[in-house]
């Protein structure tokens, strides 16, 4: 079975569990979200399969271009995903997680996305490409979920503030929690692969660990917006909306630096 066959059954899955999200939200029958988690399950593994064949056929790690990149990361936000719905009982935030999935997937099967494995360029000819590259789309996997959450939170807020009683567990109160909860997790694991692994990786492979290169000075940015959230969270005991827009912020400067910067600014980086 070819790589390409798993990625379209993956893709197909993902759609299916994410209709399956929309419809509970809607519906609010409780069978709909656990079939969809099911279904998103169901996906991952099988999108595992597809990375391990990516890898096998390639001869090296599966996200050296934007299409496999595309496809690594909505694998590590279904991940993500998954753990946060496992560990805090949440089933909302499924629709609007499998959507953005939805749409990294979309993005990965655009013809304009070049699918063929070339042989890698020397700055990528390196173990540190798997642990630089892994964990820092792991930790932008978890920024998602705290992205969405957020967004959830000030609405879930706006309507408490009316006088709205919710309809369900998932409070303004514990969305916030849940946001904190995965940049917790998120922000560690992007300290490690953006910028510690990246550093080291940058020296080994050009001299320098530091180069002021385009997508160094983005992560960076986006490390100083998650480093704000949890210093005003944790010292100045900041919660709720502004917490949330400090969440926001930060995954569209995560954003830019994955999109934006690999289209819009030369470096170093270009390659990817």
């Amino acid at each position: 079975m070819s790589e390409s066959n798993v990625f379209t059954l993956t893709f197909i899955l993902y759609i299916g569990s994410a209709l399956l999200y929309l419809a509970y939200l809607y519906s609010k029958r409780e069978k709909l979200a656990k079939a969809g988690s099911v279904v998103a399950l169901s996906g991952f593994l099988l999108h595992t399969l597809a990375l391990i064949l990516r890898t096998t056929q390639s001869g090296h790690a599966p996200f050296t271009n934007m299409y496999e990149s595309l496809s690594f990361l909505a694998w590590a936000t279904v991940l993500a995903y998954l753990v946060i719905e496992w560990k805090f009982k949440v089933r909302k935030p499924g629709a609007y997680l499998l959507l953005i999935v939805v749409a990294l997937m979309s993005l990965a099967s655009s013809p304009l996305m070049p699918k063929d494995a070339t042989p890698l360029v020397p700055a990528l000819q390196s173990y540190w490409l798997w642990l630089h590259v892994s964990v820092t789309l792991l930790g932008e996997a978890f920024f998602a979920i705290a992205f969405v959450t957020s967004l959830m939170y000030l609405r879930a807020e706006s309507r408490e503030r009316k006088g709205q009683v919710p309809k369900s567990s998932l409070t303004a109160e514990r969305l916030d929690s849940i946001s904190y909860r995965s940049i917790s997790v998120g922000f560690p694991l992007f300290t490690l692969g953006g910028l510690v692994f990246g550093m080291v990786w940058a020296y080994k492979a050009w001299g320098s660990y530091w180069s002021w290169d385009p997508k160094e000075v983005w992560s960076l940015i986006t490390w100083f917006v998650f480093a704000l959230y949890l210093h005003t969270r944790i010292v100045m005991g900041w919660k709720g909306r502004r917490s949330a827009a400090i969440a926001i912020i930060g995954f569209l400067a995560a954003l830019f630096t994955y999109f934006g910067v690999n289209y819009l600014l030369a470096g170093l980086h270009s390659y990817a």
